[in-house]
């Protein structure tokens, strides 16, 4: 059973920074391209991230070019987003996703972790 679990979201200040995690078991984790989308209030859900594997190609969104950081380590099946110089911009439910083909194009979804910048 694919289970992808994510942590680390909460209410930080703007300037400050989070590092979410995203915990993927009962699949191979270490051959599949991970990505991070978020979803604020009334928006449509995007593309923050998105790391390949073996090689660890990455891709950022250009609102968080420069600030945010994505990277993962397949010996603990964990995928890491760094947050930093956050924005009330940058407030949204942040997704972990798994692109395993037998989910459709879409792949497969984790719970999401709520995130809000806020003074």
């Amino acid at each position: 059973q694919v289970q992808l679990v994510e942590s680390g979201g909460g209410l930080v200040q703007p300037g400050g920074s989070l590092r979410l995690s995203c915990a993927g078991s009962g699949f191979i984790f270490s051959i599949y391209a991970m990505s991070w989308y978020r979803q604020a209030p009334g928006k449509e859900r995007e593309l923050v991230a998105a790391i390949t594997s073996p090689g660890g190609s990455t891709n950022y969104a250009d609102s968080v070019k420069g600030r945010f950081t994505i990277s993962r380590d397949n010996a603990k099946n964990t995928m890491y987003l760094q947050m930093n110089s956050l924005k009330p911009e940058d407030t949204a439910v942040y997704y972990c996703n798994a692109n395993i083909p037998r989910y459709g194009v879409n792949g497969y979804w984790g719970q999401g972790t709520q995130v809000t910048v806020s003074s």
